[in-house]
């Protein structure tokens, strides 16, 4: 996108969030992988939205050319900082900036960036592609120094990191002080695409039409029998699972989940239904326990092992007893003070923890309660190193930082 100020040079830039004087960052790669948030899931609450999709949960599509605003809002008092992520991974951070007094937001209070009568306007420059907007809010203000700076007078900052991987990172290293109840993340999307004027039909109408990066259809296409996309929650007799309808539009399937490969089946006492998964999410499954009002997603390392406890347990024909069904969307665990990141599920029974170090383990009963009393992965105990066990006839679990083990039927906690 481009920021045009009022009587400056126009840069080209992730949202045009540069002045005059703005360095460029050079282009890079973004994965699939979920953008930060926070597993404890705080009272305190933002939401971020675009001037084409005041829901904040849509994908609309912008034309190259055509002005974009943001707005958010927050139930507290909050400090609050924007940041874009394009099809290239390029990153910039548009608030806070030098044009507004403050990122500080009060409770209920809307925003909208840019303002009317502001010194700058947005303006969609591409690629072409998908863009992701994320908006945190925190309780105190933070130190993002090596994240982004403010240089010779620019209005935006200049951003460090590429990649949402990386942006990712550099935030759970900014926000690993805080409280776990202190800061809290929403994304908002919208796709970038050129826009192209048709012939003219007889008469001298004109329209346009959204040009995307993937090739043209063939003129005549070859003769093909019907196919038909698996909607989801649909079920093989054509009716639809609520719940599931539900789950794949508040977890933005399209960009988690994908495409499915499967109808809502029974499972157990409830339905499952299978997605093809997006790049660094792996395979998924949509879960819905029945006399829930939810479904719940579980991607990648975590389904396979899920699944894999079920098999070793039941071969595989209802979930895993020490576990039961996903009560909980599955969250990203920022890196902690071992230097470790990871996943988190969720379910009725106890919790999966996965990491690229350790592998995916499993923690339940008293053993889990203890040890997200004490703040979890994020806490001095760190991620499991493997899963809970019997030792001495008690439920014991080892971590990066320390161990729980049971003793006389209470559970005492040490550290490395």
């Amino acid at each position: 996108m481009h920021t045009n100020l009022k009587g400056m040079l126009t840069i080209t830039a992730l949202l045009g969030l540069s002045a005059a004087t703005a360095a460029h960052a050079g282009p890079a790669r973004i994965t699939a992988q979920s953008i930060i948030v926070n597993p404890s899931q705080p009272q305190l609450d933002v939401q971020v939205w675009v001037n084409k999709d005041a829901s904040g949960r849509g994908n609309p599509v912008y034309r190259k050319g055509e002005q974009i605003s943001v707005g958010l809002k927050t139930n507290r008092d909050a400090y609050v900082y924007l940041f874009n992520v394009n099809a290239n991974g390029q990153i910039d951070l548009f608030f806070p900036n030098t044009y507004e007094e403050s990122n500080f937001v009060q409770a209920g209070a809307t925003r909208v960036f840019p303002a009317r009568n502001a010194s700058y306007t947005l303006t969609v420059g591409g690629p072409n592609g998908q863009d992701k907007l994320l908006a945190l809010a925190s309780t105190r203000e933070l130190n993002i120094d090596d994240i982004a700076t403010f240089a010779g007078g620019q209005g935006f900052a200049e951003v460090k990191v590429q990649g949402q991987e990386n942006l990712a990172r550099a935030l759970s290293v900014v926000l690993n002080p805080l409280p776990a109840d202190g800061w809290v993340t929403d994304v908002a999307t919208f796709r970038v695409g050129n826009v192209a004027q048709r012939p003219p039909a007889q008469g001298g109408a004109t329209g346009t039409v959204t040009v995307t990066p993937d090739p043209p259809a063939p003129s005549e296409p070859a003769p093909e029998q019907p196919v038909t996309r698996i909607q989801p929650g649909e079920k093989g007799d054509g009716s639809f699972d609520a719940a599931m309808v539900d789950a794949y539009s508040r977890l933005k399937g399209d960009e988690s989940l994908g495409a499915a490969t499967s109808y809502a089946q029974g499972w157990s006492d409830g339905l499952w239904q299978k997605f093809r998964g997006v790049a660094a999410y792996g395979d998924a499954v949509l879960l819905h326990a029945n006399g829930s009002s939810r479904a719940y997603a579980v991607h990648g390392r975590l389904l396979e092992r899920y699944l894999a406890l079920a098999q070793a347990e039941n071969g595989g024909t209802r979930p895993p007893s020490r576990l039961g069904w996903a009560a909980g969307d599955e969250k990203v665990i920022p890196r902690n003070s071992y230097g470790t990141s990871g996943l988190y599920g969720f379910f009725q029974n106890g919790a999966l923890y996965g990491t690229e170090k350790y592998g995916t383990f499993w923690l339940t009963g008293n053993v889990l309660k203890t040890y997200q009393g004490l703040g979890g992965s994020g806490s001095f105990l760190g991620f499991p190193t493997r899963d809970q066990y019997l030792l001495n006839g008690g439920w014991a679990a080892d971590f990066e930082g320390g161990t729980l083990r049971t003793v006389n039927g209470a559970v005492k906690v040490s550290r490395k």
